[in-house]
């Protein structure tokens, strides 16, 4: 909320963003917290709460298990994409990382010969850095929607880099689960064949992806019950600090939750 003070809103999905969306909030995200204030809403009512979305945190997915026993937990697909996207893009860090210390080397070594250095230039105008700098949003789409100048790219780098591009497919291959599967059996079998290709792949990064996917595999696979996502609660959580900008900040952090609570609880 402010000075890196952390709040708990737990929200209600069919009041779409609006008036009585707010269920909860409280300051912190300790699970005994969470749970001391949401068991102030009568078991009989807490039991009519038929699926919780949430992302993979071990606080939340107690709480929620203690307070609504009779719900679906759902891990959100985007989360879970996340991960793996995150893993993709150390890769391409760590060889940005590896270009500019041996670019910093080169001039050195020029100096030293009273040389003038010249950079590799690519075809697109880009030098190694450079390439691997610019390539980060590509990274993050389909090969299908690249711009002309993505694919150009694409094309530059991942020959060059053929570990980024094996990343590249199992971040995507990961995604199209969620997009292009119908059912938990059909998306089960395409998950374990999955975890087949980060075994081949032998990524680091992504065994930990996969071994972060495999505990929560029975939340994730509930994505496919409904299709629901956490959408509307990072919705919600955008809608508040937009109105937090228009405040300039939070000061009085007991009258913002005020206002909040007049508006949307």
């Amino acid at each position: 909320m402010s000075n890196g003070e952390l709040y708990t809103i737990i929200t209600n999905k069919e009041a779409k963003g609006g008036k009585k969306a707010i269920v909860a909030m409280l300051r912190g995200t300790q699970t005994e917290q969470i749970i001391k204030v949401i068991e102030r809403i009568p078991l009989r009512k807490r039991n009519k709460v038929k699926e919780v979305t949430m992302d993979m945190a071990a606080n939340m997915i107690k709480a929620i298990r203690r307070c609504f026993s009779n719900a679906s937990r759902v891990i959100d697909r985007f989360h879970v994409q996340k991960l793996a996207y995150d893993a993709l893009q150390e890769a391409r860090i760590k060889y940005r990382w590896e270009a500019l210390d041996a670019e910093s080397r080169a001039i050195e070594q020029a100096r030293q010969n009273k040389q003038s250095y010249q950079p590799e230039l690519f075809s697109n105008g880009d030098t190694l850095k450079q390439l691997l700098a610019r390539s980060r949003y590509l990274l993050f789409k389909h090969e299908s929607r690249w711009t002309a100048a993505q694919k150009e790219r694409a094309d530059l780098l991942f020959p060059r880099y053929p570990e980024l591009l094996k990343a590249y497919k199992l971040a995507i291959g990961l995604g199209n689960i969620f997009t292009i599967c119908k059912s938990k059996q059909i998306a089960f079998k395409r998950l374990a064949l999955w975890y087949n290709h980060v075994e081949d792949a032998a990524i680091d990064a992504f065994k930990t992806v996969a071994r972060s996917v495999h505990q929560h595999y029975e939340s994730i696979l509930n994505f496919f019950d409904n299709r629901s996502t956490n959408a509307s609660a990072e919705s919600f959580n955008a809608k508040i600090k937009a109105f937090r900008a228009t405040s300039r900040g939070v000061r009085d952090t007991t009258f913002f939750l005020f206002r909040l609570a007049k508006i949307y609880a």
